[in-house]
């Protein structure tokens, strides 16, 4: 069985004639168990360029031990992530599940052998004074070989390394661990893991982070910081999207929105070709990923409007009806947007981001002070959202009315990521027109839901007549959507007079 655990641990460099330390004496450790003694032989996997050890992931197929199995660590800011399957029959045949949770690594790349580490290891346990495992003391005398997949295999290397790992104890037990063996002439371990040591110089380079925007500096600044950022997230969350957990699909098309929306508002500082390109693909990405999202948003939204009607004015099996159309749409889309994750087209596009960011195709004017610049950029998308309001006011009461106030939404979706790319130079100033921004956006989606509602509940009315059923229920339902979209609209009309977008001001 599948297993994900957070593990929090600390590793040490010993010499190898080190006497073990006085363990008992830890915070909150009342006595030592019983040492027990294990062979582990583990195989790391790895692409040819070393992708996951550039960021810190390590994937393996361990014997031995009492947790023998396939093991993937995936680093957070204090601990790791660790998620294991069964060894099963073939020993180089990843898992799937973990396969999926570093494709947006590895991308096309396939994963094959790049080291193998045999550790003789000896566990202790630290208890607390009622038997309580607090944490494992382990004494690791480990060696290492890179595989045929770096080249011609190295001479094996060979050293001892201690590891306490928490269990039930807490960070208090490992800042003590800290100082005791400091104390006793021990450093903490230079590397991560012992598959960092054993691969040295083969591991690529992490490029250096994108530094963060200047209230004086270049505009070309705030463009790559928010690009990064957004990059990051989007990175971030494709394991998710991959596993089906909660709000990761959400999260990964907007940042896919804000990318593209970035690359659009800040268009005058980079040369058009790229950032065209990369928009129509980010475009593609968020709408294949994301209408799962919808159908299911959708589906919700029906099943609290079917919910709230008396159960005589529910003529027929709607709610049956309503589930099983979406929820075959729903079933449909996921395989869509999962297909896409693990198509080439998403690992160039994802490429392509990696390349934007290494090499970024600045014009002139992103090298000019970020204030000015950026703040007319960001007006420039205020005026742009007026113009749309103005369109929009003009149709009303019409049939285009709808279509225009969706112009209106997207206007305002566009602006508020400006602004939010541009709080870093202009602070409560930007905060405060992303929040603006916001909230048409908001009051405008649930005009946009209630018009997308209302063109499903349509169908299924035709297609609910069609078979001899009966329509009623969904006459009542769309004309509760309508009303819906009635009060959305005087929202927006009585929140633009209200609070209407202040321009930024660099003065």
């Amino acid at each position: 069985m599948a297993a994900d655990a957070i593990e929090v641990e600390h590793k040490y460099s010993p010499a190898e004639s080190a006497a073990l330390p006085r363990l008992a004496s830890l915070p909150g450790v009342a006595r030592v168990g019983e040492s027990a003694v294990d062979r582990l032989d583990a195989v790391y996997f790895d692409t040819d360029q070393m992708v996951l050890a550039a960021h810190r992931i390590t994937l393996r197929r361990r014997t031995g031990g009492h947790d023998a199995g396939w093991h993937l660590k995936l680093p957070l800011e204090e601990a790791r992530r660790e998620v294991t399957e069964p060894l099963g029959g073939d020993a180089e045949a990843v898992p799937e599940r973990l396969r999926q949770l570093v494709q947006v690594h590895a991308r096309s790349r396939p994963l094959m052998p790049v080291a193998r580490l045999t550790t003789l290891r000896t566990s202790i346990p630290l208890c607390a004074a009622d038997g309580t495992v607090l944490a494992t003391f382990s004494d690791d005398r480990v060696e290492a070989q890179t595989l045929l997949a770096l080249g011609a295999p190295a001479e094996p290397e060979r050293w001892r390394e201690w590891e306490i790992e928490l269990v039930e104890g807490t960070n208090e037990l490992l800042a003590g661990a800290d100082d005791l063996l400091a104390a006793n002439g021990v450093p903490v371990a230079a590397l991560p893991s012992k598959l960092a040591r054993a691969l040295g110089s083969n591991v690529p380079a992490v490029p250096p982070a994108v530094p963060g925007p200047s209230r004086h500096g270049p505009a070309s600044e705030v463009l790559l910081a928010y690009v990064s950022e957004q990059v990051r997230a989007l990175t971030a969350h494709d394991p998710g999207v991959r596993m089906d957990a909660p709000d990761a699909v959400h999260q990964l098309r907007v940042a896919a929105r804000r990318l593209r929306s970035a690359l659009a508002s800040f268009r005058k500082l980079m040369d058009p070709e790229p950032p065209r390109l990369l928009r129509a693909e980010l475009q593609w990405l968020a709408g294949a990923v994301g209408e799962a999202r919808d159908t299911e948003v959708m589906r919700a939204r029906l099943r609290d409007l079917v919910g709230s009607e008396p159960p005589e004015l529910l003529l027929g099996p709607v709610a049956q009806q309503i589930e099983e159309n979406l929820g075959a749409s729903y079933h449909q889309a996921r395989a869509a947007g999962l297909a896409a994750l693990d198509s080439d087209r998403y690992f160039r596009l994802l490429d392509a981001l990696d390349a934007f960011l290494d090499d970024p195709p600045l014009t002139e004017a992103a090298g000019r002070d970020a204030r000015q610049t950026i703040g007319r950029l960001v007006c420039a998308e205020r005026q742009r959202l007026k113009s749309a309001v103005r369109a929009a006011a003009a149709a009303k009461g019409t049939p285009p009315e709808d279509a225009a106030l969706h112009e209106v939404r997207k206007g305002a979706k566009r602006l508020r990521y400006a602004a939010e790319a541009a709080t870093p130079v202009f602070g409560k100033q930007a905060t405060g027109l992303a929040q603006a921004a916001e909230g048409i956006q908001e009051i405008l989606g649930d005009l946009q839901d209630s018009v997308v509602t209302r063109e499903t509940l349509r169908r299924l009315a035709a297609q609910s007549a069609a078979g001899g059923g009966n329509s009623f229920s969904y006459g009542r339902l769309h004309a509760l959507e309508q009303q819906r979209g009635e009060d959305a609209r005087a929202r927006f009309y009585l929140a633009w007079q209200k609070s209407r977008p202040e321009p930024l001001r660099w003065n």
